[in-house]
């Protein structure tokens, strides 16, 4: 009982530490909760969450191994998720410059962000990568199935939580202000952030 308690606690709290660092997840759900489409941020922030679960089981029962050895559908994917965020942040950059300081009206529904959300997690490479080393090192072989369980629904959670909780942030009084204030240029370093994401991606090895 305690050896499954440490596992739990151990692979959550490395899960913990690799999702609250800045990356394409964090920048997009930033961006959108800011220029004030919090429903559409939420909903990015479900299909964030769920894609990753998707990959978390993958990853535990072994199918996600198939998935990196096919060498051209894990380069496919790689070239689809990095042409995606460049594609994203160009978008945000134009939108940025288009001589108009008035930043655009909130657009987004729960539904358009929860398809965005859940395509830039399914075509991020380093997900299978991630969960595949995380798995691998924290988990043993013959853990009872509960304990993976827990873990997959403790990793949604994590992910839900955090996410969540950029979108509220984001989208407060506060940040709308300063939005409203510079808006421009606040979209431009968000297309820069996730331009630079997408370059990433497109150079990351598996």
């Amino acid at each position: 009982m305690q050896d499954s308690i440490w596992t739990i606690l151990t692979t959550l709290g490395l899960y913990a530490i690799v999702i609250i660092s800045p990356g394409p997840n964090f920048a997009l759900v930033s961006r959108l909760a800011i220029s004030g489409a919090l429903p559409s941020a939420l909903g990015a922030t479900l299909g964030l969450s769920l894609a990753a679960t998707f990959y978390a089981v993958l990853s535990m029962t072994g199918l996600a191994v198939l998935i990196v050895r096919v060498d051209w559908f894990a380069t496919a994917i790689q070239i689809v998720g990095g042409l995606y965020l460049v594609y994203l942040g160009l978008s945000g950059w134009l939108v940025s410059s288009s001589g108009d300081n008035t930043p655009p009206p909130p657009t987004g529904t729960l539904w358009s962000g929860f398809r965005l959300g859940t395509l830039v997690e399914l075509t991020n490479p380093k997900g299978i990568t991630f969960f595949l080393g995380l798995y691998a090192a924290t988990i043993p072989v013959d853990a009872d199935m509960s304990v993976k369980l827990i873990v997959l629904l403790g990793g949604f959670m994590l992910e839900m939580v955090w996410y969540g909780s950029v979108a509220m942030l984001m989208s407060s009084p506060p940040a709308q202000a300063a939005y409203k204030k510079s808006g421009a240029w606040i979209d431009r370093i968000a297309g820069m952030l996730l331009i630079g994401f997408g370059i990433k991606m497109l150079t990351y090895r598996l």
